[in-house]
Parts: C-alpha cells; structure tokens; sequence
C-alpha cells in the first residue's frame, strides 16, 4: 500500500527575549511576536517554546538570521547544535544542545525513542474512536513523505480531548519520530489537521464561519481566529544529559490556538 502526499516543506530559569529581530525577505527588520521564551536552560541544554511561522535552521529561501538556531545564537553568543525540529508553523517545546557531547546524548534519546512527547492538535472532522493508536510506515523521499509499506514503522497514540461540530481536539503522543508523523497519521485516517495546506486543508478558521449573526467591523476584514497548523509541541520528558535525571517540560497553547479554543466551546459545540 502507499498513499503519497506532496510535502512543501540557567537552570529552571525562565526568560523571554523581549525584542529579537529578524529579517524578511526585503532586508527590512521586523521584531518577532510572540518573544521567544526560555523553559529551561543549563550548561548542556537549552528548551525554548517556539513561535509559529519561524523554521528552526535554514532552507534554499530563508537565511541563518531568520531562523531560530541563528537567533539563539547571537542572542546567547555561542553555538547551538539542533537535536530535532518541528515545522515552521507548529509551536511549543523544542530542544537545542549547548555542546557536541550534549548534542550525541539528546540525538541518541530521540533515536532510541526514549523522549516522550505529547502534542494538542486540533483536526478537521469529528473522530469517533476515543482513543486509538494509529500504526502507519511512513516512507520519507527528498520532500515527499507517504504511508508506504516500504517506510519506517511509525505508531502515534492519541486521546480524543474535546469533540466541536466539525473539528476534534487530540492529544498526540507520537512513538516514533517521523516527518510530519502526526500530520499524515491523521490525514490517513481522513482527519487532517484543521488548517494544513500540504494535506489538502488550506482555509484559516474565521468566526464568521460559525458564528450566527456574525457582523464584520465597518471598513475592517475580517482577521483568522487562526491560520496556521493547528499543533501544538505541549510536552516533553527526556534525561538531562549531566545529572541523568529525568524532567519534562511544558509550553502552554499560544494565544491564536486558545482563542480557536473558546470560540469553538462558546459557538459550536
């Protein structure tokens, strides 16, 4: 079986970088909002809550100072080895190395699958199972990824949170660590995420859309409740490279997915 989809692709210390600056493509300088913020940080590691619409390392159109690991690395003044990434639109907790020997353990954590992870992902359609466990090869080709019986064994557990009229809200907690894992997982089951425009759903999520007697501001188009993908890195638990202590970190839903959140609770439940 394959089924293809075209991908487009110091200790508990607790900051925020009130004004980072990154630059678009016309050279001019814009300040990053939300600010990044620092869950935690040692000698060995660094967990930040990433912003949406930011990549964490360079492609063929974006430059190092664009991204996160070129932020991180002025702002911190010291380089930052990548242990993994999630896509420029998904938020939450995502972990940098501050050293190679650091950099070696958290890499073998991931591949051995001892990193727990949990995600909050909200999907398009209504999902009847409560839980399950979605058990899919996913076969990765340059910048295509598919189910394919050819690919890696992939398995993503999930727990239904919340049903809407049209939309379901999971928790995702991925066995494996596969590109874009959760997002064809769901697609394969024909519940893409809400708003995913690799796997077929590209509308952003406007009030208008389900609330009655919707009324737009005079002169003033309407703004997305969101119009981004809808997931969210919420949880991670791993060994901390020095101490082997276990410890997991968390990063609240951001602003634009809570507002989704309690629109769809007071109007379309």
């Amino acid at each position: 079986m394959v089924i293809k989809c075209q991908a487009i692709t110091k200790a508990h210390q607790t900051t925020e970088f009130k004004s980072i600056q990154i630059y678009s493509q016309g050279n001019e300088q814009k300040t990053m909002k939300p600010p990044i913020e620092i869950i935690y940080q040692d000698d060995n590691i660094l967990v930040i809550n990433k912003p949406p619409k930011v990549l964490v390392i360079p492609d063929q159109h974006t430059h190092e100072n664009r991204t996160l690991v070129g932020l991180l690395k002025k702002k911190l003044n010291q380089k930052i080895w990548v242990v993994h990434r999630i896509d420029r639109d998904t938020t939450g907790v995502l972990v940098f190395a501050k050293n190679a020997e650091a950099h070696r353990n958290l890499s073998m954590q991931f591949e051995k699958s001892q990193v727990k992870k949990k995600y909050i992902a909200l999907l398009s359609g209504v999902l009847e199972e409560d839980e399950g466990a979605i058990n899919k090869p996913i076969l990765v080709s340059d910048r295509d990824v598919s189910i394919d019986d050819e690919g890696k064994d992939s398995i993503t557990d999930f727990t239904v949170l919340e049903r809407f009229k049209s939309y379901t809200l999971v928790e995702a907690r991925p066995q494996t660590g596969r590109r874009h894992q959760i997002r064809i997982h769901f697609w394969s089951l024909g519940h893409p995420l809400a708003i995913d425009s690799d796997y077929g759903v590209y509308d952003p999520i406007l009030l208008s859309a389900f609330k009655r007697n919707y009324k737009e501001k005079d002169g003033q188009k309407e703004k997305p409740l969101i119009d981004r993908l809808t997931l969210h890195a919420a949880e991670l638990t791993l060994t901390l490279p020095a101490t082997k202590e276990q410890k997991t970190f968390t990063a609240p839903l951001p602003k634009d997915f809570e507002i989704t959140l309690k629109q769809l609770r007071k109007y379309y439940k």
